[in-house]
Formats: C-alpha cells, sequence, structure tokens
C-alpha cells in the first residue's frame, strides 16, 4: 500500500486551535491506529478527545484555543481524554469588556431579504396565526385541554383556514408560591409575554379564581383591557368545569373571524427574532451546527433581525469570549452578574455549575461544562452582543443579544419565545425531540449518524461540515430555511405535532 493511501485509510481528527493538546475524534479511532500522527493508546469513540501532547497532572487541556479542565494525572500523547482523567478547576478569566465590539451596520432596507409573514396591529410580525389558551393555574391545565378539544372536534376550525390551530398552554405552577418576589414576576412576564407574542392571533386566560396568580393582579400590572382578541375568565365565577368549557369555547368561536382575517405579506427579515437552543449535545456540536448556526446568525443580524442566545449555565465558561464583543462594558457587566446569580443559586441548592453536562452529552464525548459551553457559545455567532436580558423579558433591542435561562430546553425556549421569539432553531449531537408552538422549531443534526438514523426529525444534516462543506455555506443554508418556515414551510417536529406540551415556565423560589 502507497504512502499516499495509507494516510488516506487512515482515522479523521480534528485539531481546532493550533494551540490545543486534544484533537476530536471525526471517526472511531481503534487502539494502535494513528491519527494526526499519533497512535491511540486505547480506542477513541467519535466525537471523544485524543491527547497529543503530553498534559502533566494539574495541566489545562485546551480545546477551541481554551481551557476545558485540568488533567487529573499525568496523560500521555494517545490517551483518550475523558473524565477519568480531566476535572474543572478555577483560573481567571480576562472579561475585556467591549474589547472585540466593531463597528457593524445592517445591509441597505432594499438588498435586506425578507419572508411571507403576518403584520399585526402593534407593528410586529408573525410567522404562525394560532389561538392560546394561557392557564393562570395549574388548577384550571385540564379545562384548557378541554376548550381546546372541544373546539378541535367541533370541526368549526375547518371554516378558518389561516389559523393554524388552538394551543393549550399549561402548566405546574401559579399557586402555592409567593404572592411577590422573584418566582411572582417570572411567570407575570411570562404569561403576558406570550399573550402578547407575534404568532398568537388571540388569546384566552384560564384561572380557578382562588390562585396566587390572580388574573385580575396581571390585567392591572400590564393595563390590559379585554378585547375581541384578548379575554380571561375563571372556573369559579364561571359556575364550575362544563360551564367553563362552554364559556370558553363560545369566546374561541368569538375570536375565529377576526384572527383568521389575516394575509402573509412580505416582510423584512429585519423582523425576525430568532431563538437559538442546543439540546442532547455532542462532540461535534461545538464544531458543526453550533458554529453554523452561529453563522447564520451572523447573517440574520447583517439583515437587521436578532438572534437570543440563552442557557446562562451552558455559556458558563465562555462567557468572557461574549463580554469582549459587548458593545458597551454595562452590558457586559450585566451577563457577568447574571453568572454570578446562576453560582450562589447552584451553591443554595446543594448544586454545582458543573452537574451539566448531562450523561448524554458525556457519553457523545463531553466532559465538563466549560466544554460544552465554549461549544454552545457559538450558536451566537461573531457579532457585537447588543443587550442582555433576564427571563421572558421582552427583546427589544436588534442583533445579537442574550437572556439569562436554564439550560433545560424547554424552560428555556419558553423565555425566550415570552420575550418576543417568532421562530426558533435548535441544534441536536444525540437526538432531542422538541417542538415550540407558537413558535416554529427548525431543528439541526450535528452529525450524520443521527440525522439518517432521526431523518423524520431532523431538518438540516450539518455532518456534512466534518466532510468538507464550510460552515459559511452551511449557515447559508441555515438561514435560507429559517426564512422559508418563518414564511410557512412546515418545520419537521411542526408535521410531527410536536409544541403542545412544551410550555414550561421557569418555576424559581419556594413551593409552598
Amino acid at each position: 500500500m502507497s504512502q499516499l493511501s495509507a494516510v488516506a485509510t487512515q482515522p479523521r481528527a480534528i485539531r481546532l486551535s493550533p494551540v490545543d493538546n486534544v484533537v476530536v475524534a471525526v471517526d472511531e479511532i481503534a487502539q494502535g491506529a494513528v491519527s494526526n500522527g499519533i497512535a491511540a493508546n486505547g480506542r477513541i469513540g467519535r466525537g471523544h478527545k485524543m491527547a497529543v501532547a503530553n498534559i502533566a497532572k494539574g495541566a489545562p487541556i485546551l480545546k477551541f484555543g481554551q481551557i476545558i479542565g485540568f488533567a487529573t494525572a499525568a496523560i500521555l500523547p494517545g490517551d483518550w481524554v475523558h473524565e477519568h482523567n480531566t476535572a474543572m478547576g478555577e483560573f481567571e478569566r480576562d472579561y475585556a469588556f467591549g474589547a472585540g465590539a466593531r463597528n457593524e451596520a445592517p445591509l441597505p432596507l432594499h438588498e435586506r431579504a425578507t419572508f411571507q409573514g403576518y403584520r399585526r396591529a402593534d407593528g410586529r410580525a408573525g410567522t404562525r396565526n394560532y389561538i392560546g389558551i394561557l392557564t393562570s393555574v395549574n388548577c384550571s391545565a385540564s379545562v384548557a385541554r378541554f376548550m381546546a378539544e372541544a373546539v378541535t372536534r367541533s370541526g368549526m376550525l375547518d371554516d378558518y383556514p389561516n389559523i393554524d390551530g388552538i394551543i393549550p398552554f399549561v402548566h405546574g405552577t401559579g399557586c402555592g408560591m409567593a404572592a411577590r418576589g422573584e418566582g411572582f414576576e417570572i411567570l407575570k412576564r411570562t404569561q403576558w409575554g406570550y399573550a402578547t407574542n407575534p404568532n398568537l392571533a388571540g388569546v384566552l386566560l384560564v384561572g380557578l379564581g382562588c390562585e396566587v396568580f390572580q388574573i385580575h393582579r396581571m390585567k392591572e400590572a400590564y393595563d390590559i383591557v379585554e378585547s375581541d382578541t384578548f379575554r380571561t375568565m375563571t372556573i369559579q365565577d364561571s359556575g364550575g368545569t362544563r360551564k367553563t368549557i362552554e364559556a370558553g369555547v363560545a369566546a374561541i368561536r368569538e375570536m375565529l373571524p377576526k384572527a383568521n382575517n389575516v394575509r402573509r405579506e412580505t416582510i423584512p427579515a429585519s423582523e425576525l427574532i430568532l431563538a437559538l437552543q442546543c439540546g442532547g449535545s455532542d462532540g461535534y456540536s461545538g464544531i458543526t451546527a453550533n458554529p453554523a448556526l452561529g453563522a447564520a446568525v451572523d447573517l440574520l443580524v447583517r439583515h437587521g433581525g436578532t438572534g437570543i442566545l440563552s442557557e446562562t449555565p451552558e455559556i458558563y465558561g465562555a462567557e468572557h469570549l461574549l463580554t469582549r464583543r459587548a458593545i458597551s462594558r454595562e452590558v457586559g457587566e450585566k451577563l457577568i452578574a447574571r453568572i454570578k446569580w446562576w453560582e450562589e443559586y447552584a451553591a443554595r441548592n446543594g448544586g454545582e455549575m458543573n452537574n451539566n453536562p448531562s450523561p448524554g452529552n458525556k457519553a457523545g464525548g463531553l466532559t465538563t461544562i466549560l466544554e460544552k459551553s465554549l461549544g454552545a457559545a457559538a450558536k451566537g455567532g461573531t457579532t457585537n452582543l447588543t443587550a442582555v436580558y433576564e427571563y421572558a423579558e421582552k427583546v427589544t433591542a436588534k442583533g445579537f443579544v442574550f437572556m439569562d435561562t436554564p439550560g433545560y430546553d424547554p424552560v428555556s425556549a419558553t423565555g425566550q419565545v415570552a420575550g418576543g421569539a417568532n421562530i426558533l432553531c435548535f441544534t441536536t449531537g444525540r437526538g432531542s425531540a422538541y417542538g415550540c408552538k407558537p413558535t416554529p422549531s427548525i431543528k439541526l443534526a450535528t452529525n450524520t449518524d443521527m440525522y439518517r438514523r432521526m431523518v423524520e426529525d431532523m431538518d438540516i444534516n450539518c455532518g456534512d461540515v466534518l466532510d468538507g462543506v464550510s460552515i459559511e455555506e452551511k449557515g447559508r443554508e441555515i438561514f435560507d430555511l429559517v426564512l422559508r418556515v418563518a414564511s410557512g414551510e412546515k418545520s419537521k417536529s411542526e408535521q410531527l405535532g410536536y409544541g403542545d406540551n412544551e410550555f414550561v415556565p421557569w418555576q424559581i423560589g419556594a413551593t409552598m
């Protein structure tokens, strides 16, 4: 066999930065097989790391040119690098607030991409046209579901083809909680954020009547007046379950004509607010799908739109890369304040920030939260960080922004949708099954093997980046699909019917 053909058959591995002392296995590396000039001392699974230099005990392990952990024992070239010889450790981060910010200007209006969306009365743009049944408390969850089932069963939606459906947004809180403070404020912001999301044409808010989260308090807080597209009721005032269902169905019936009286029109891509999520991450996430999504976000920002990075525990250890892109010290310090809050929050609940990655993440090759975070942060692209928001706050800034949320995907996405996200992209390496009504979710696979196994769930395969497709080319493919889905093309999760059970407000504070 010639030297050239021998080299060609070597298992592939990627060194992501010249300073890295590990490579990531693209193909499985068998014991004794040579990759990057190093013979593996044992089997290295796909997505996992192999040392390419001597790493002394206590020395930093470098991937992406950044510290992802420290060696707990001496590591030799060819060794598998994972939990058995790697651990978290403290080290100084240089936040360098705004040092990497640059002058950026979006494309002129006449050069911006467009989509076919719904222009709402308040000027915002929707990508879907649902009617939502919100619940103030878990006690009204069943009634909300009964209402949605009754409307769907009746066939009345057949006469209103422009309505995408009726969604009951049920949850497990709203009572047994403090009537003021952080937890209450989060629930209030989440409820009102969904009620005003541009993908909902009408909203019915249903309560029990005696819960802590009183509907009239929210209406007073936001100066809400009931209308033909926003109604409220409680089970107790309506006279019980059956009468409430009848009243709710009647209210929805009255909403249908106006909700249906919409047409898609040409709207600039600057009106898109794209939520960024990753779940079931693996060793390829930070190499393929996440940076490709970041390239799509850069395109969206260039066209005047907004991308929301979230999942604060999953940018932990990479926050210094974001503060460098902040447009001001104030924006950067707001992000660090949220990081400090999370450290305290985890400590008082007996946890630690490295409780993440999950077992599935680790099986896919991720060893520490630092490693996971560096890959997750890549979803945010390369443009300036223009704003930092608390959970479910209304997003008003253009460009790349951050929202403080947990890393748990349904809770995180719920906050983003409450903030106004009208479309969502979700990267996954293990194969997360997820949808996000009323906001369509586009699924991006990090590797070809999983994409092929779950092709009915995945919208785009980013695994071909490992075969030579450029990040820029894949980013353009994602951006183009975002425009098509925003214009009405159904994503795979929509085709499967996901999204009715993924409304999960962040429940924080004591359950009383």
